[in-house]
């Protein structure tokens, strides 16, 4: 028995361990390999964005030169000219020669040879050396005319060409070539082009490390090598299935067989140039720091679970004994029985006793406690029920009877002076309201009945004040069907002819009842331009309304008005709906009051 427990502690544990350690390095391994490849991924993008960048402010250095020529009168007038030999051409010659290349041969001595040729296949050379100036032979001008023409970009940008004007030195030179426009015309009608040697190139990128192995080489649009590191391969055609990898993966990272060797290739197109530069470093290279991050992985892991298998025999051989006493002791309770397990001794001696004693107390507070709780719960429950019943019931008969006696009076009155037709229709009037006020049920009703009993109401109350008054009823016809609580608006409207018209009603005095929905929020209002509530007023019953309490609590010697009437209207609302809607109040003293009815916009129909 011993010896099977602690077996089995021993290889729990190593299960634990194991997987926790496998988990733990794979997740390691993973996530820091994952992290490594997009640091690569970005460390070679930035070279790359970086390297066309300076690239590109490169070839704009050159294209500034370029300007000085462009806007020179004699270049412009030399390219609109026909044909000429003789004098006029060695004017020209000179004129453009030491006025306009020169300057740029001083700021610029890395530029080999500048030249135009103008559609009229008139020429000039400048090359940058102590040397006579060189020229062509009206052949090989015809023949540069029509290659830079077909070469160079119809808008007038530079095109960068990997061409040289000398056949011998044809792939150690790039063309920086343009069509330019004369006087006479808006056309272009001639070509401005910069020999600059190749190997300026390397010196843009000189800072950057791409390490032992890395390299990078730049091609134009046609798949010609403009840059390499081997000399020899500029001015040679890319292979097309590289060309393919570049095309499809502008600014991606894309892996490729170089040899006996799998590298890392990283593109980018220039918008300016349309060169592309691409980075190439060696896989393994890159994996570098993965692998050791392997190796370390698998050496602190061997370690710790070699640690961890001692630490685990000696935990197991230190408990096994004491947890085969406390497993006799719960027989018991494994046969599926709730119940208190046996021990040995009346006091505890030791850790396992003080756990066994600790366990049957436990087991024996909370068979109590769980009984105590379900008895006080269906209590509770039945309790809260019968009060929020009588609680709302008596809500419901808080309705001030002033306003039943007072129609009572009118009645007799009328019934005294004479015989008229006013005293049936407030009986009618009466009955109808009586019949609606004494349901004490939860029922929601809707708005046109609401509406309907506040109507009744003002028949009665016309009689009352012997004044013509017309509530405005202003509530949207999609509206009527809205479901409230019974008899919260009638109490509103009473309230107003309580407390806004203190001096009697006056033709200019109304009363308008409207409804709408806002944030889900369905809301009924009645509005009033009587004498409004004091702001201090205001705030003390909106803090009465805001703490959803009743009048119970008020002070004892606190006369109770007819201001009942709006909390009774309020905890009803919350009564039916939750505590989140009810009663809210705006009011300005002087001007006016306006009440509105929070209620769930889910119960309309």
């Amino acid at each position: 028995m011993k010896g099977n427990l602690s077996r089995k502690l021993v290889t729990y544990f190593l299960v634990v361990i194991v997987l926790s350690l496998t988990s733990v390095g794979v997740f390691t391994y993973t996530r820091s390999s994952e992290e490594l490849d997009r640091q690569s991924s970005r460390h070679m993008s930035q070279i790359v964005n970086n390297a066309m960048y300076q690239t590109d402010l490169y070839l704009q250095n050159y294209e500034r030169s370029m300007s000085s020529l462009l806007s020179n009168q004699d270049v412009k007038q030399f390219v609109d000219m026909p044909r000429i030999e003789g004098y006029e051409y060695y004017s020209f010659y000179s004129s453009i020669r030491d006025y306009g290349m020169k300057p740029i041969f001083i700021r610029n001595p890395e530029v080999a040879s500048i030249y135009i040729i103008s559609n009229n296949e008139n020429a000039i050379f400048g090359f940058n050396g102590s040397g006579p100036d060189q020229t062509l032979s009206p052949p090989e001008i015809t023949d540069r005319l029509a290659f830079l023409k077909e070469r160079t970009k119809d808008n007038g940008q530079l095109s960068p060409l990997i061409s040289s004007i000398q056949t011998e030195r044809k792939n150690s030179y790039i063309t920086l070539a343009r069509k330019i426009r004369g006087l006479a015309s808006p056309n272009f009608n001639g070509v401005l082009a910069f020999e600059v040697q190749s190997k300026e190139l390397s010196t843009l990128w000189g800072g950057i490390d791409l390490g032992e192995d890395g390299y990078f080489f730049i091609i134009d649009e046609s798949g010609e090598i403009v840059y390499h590191p081997q000399w020899e391969r500029i001015g040679s055609v890319l292979e097309a299935d590289m060309m393919s990898q570049i095309n499809k993966s502008d600014a991606q990272m894309f892996e490729k067989r170089e040899g006996n060797e799998k590298r890392m290739f990283v593109s980018r197109k220039s918008a300016y140039s349309g060169w592309t530069l691409v980075v190439s470093m060696p896989l393994d290279e890159l994996k570098k720091p993965i692998a050791s991050i392997r190796t370390t992985t698998i050496i602190v892991g061997l370690i710790t679970l070699v640690a961890a298998i001692w630490l685990s025999q000696r935990f197991g051989m230190s408990i096994a004994r004491p947890i085969r006493v406390l497993k006799n002791g719960m027989r018991q309770t494994e046969k599926g029985n709730w119940m208190t397990i046996p021990v040995s001794h009346p006091e505890p001696k030791d850790e396992i006793d003080e756990l066994t004693f600790s366990y049957n107390l436990m087991v024996k507070r909370l068979s109590e406690l769980v009984k105590q709780v379900y008895e006080a719960e269906l209590q509770n429950r039945e309790t809260q029920l019968e009060r929020q019943k009588a609680e709302f019931q008596s809500l419901q008969m808080q309705i001030n009877p002033h306003f039943l006696y007072n129609t009572l009076e009118t009645i007799a009155c009328y019934a005294a002076l004479k015989d008229s037709d006013e005293i049936s229709e407030i009986v009618k009037s009466m009955a109808y309201m009586l019949r609606y006020s004494v349901q004490t049920n939860l029922e929601e009703i809707t708005v046109a009945n609401e509406l309907k009993h506040v109507l009744t109401y003002m028949i009665i109350l016309r009689h009352r004040i012997d004044h013509e008054f017309e509530i405005e009823a202003a509530v949207p016809p999609k509206y009527l069907l809205h479901k409230m609580v019974r008899l919260t608006l009638q109490p509103l409207v009473e309230n107003v002819f309580q407390h806004a018209f203190p001096d009697g009603v006056e033709d200019h005095h109304y009363i308008r009842i409207d409804a709408g929905v806002e944030d889900d929020i369905f809301w009924v209002s009645v509005e009033d331009n009587g004498v409004g509530i004091p702001e201090s007023k205001l705030a003390e019953l909106n803090e009465k309304l805001s703490t959803y309490r009743l009048t119970d609590e008020m002070d004892k010697n606190e006369k109770i008005t007819s201001g009942i009437g709006i909390m009774n209207v309020h905890r009803r609302i919350q009564m039916v709906f939750g505590e989140k809607y009810g009663l809210r109040i705006e009011s300005v003293e002087g001007e006016g009051t306006k009440m509105f009815m929070d209620m769930p916009v889910s119960n309309s129909k």
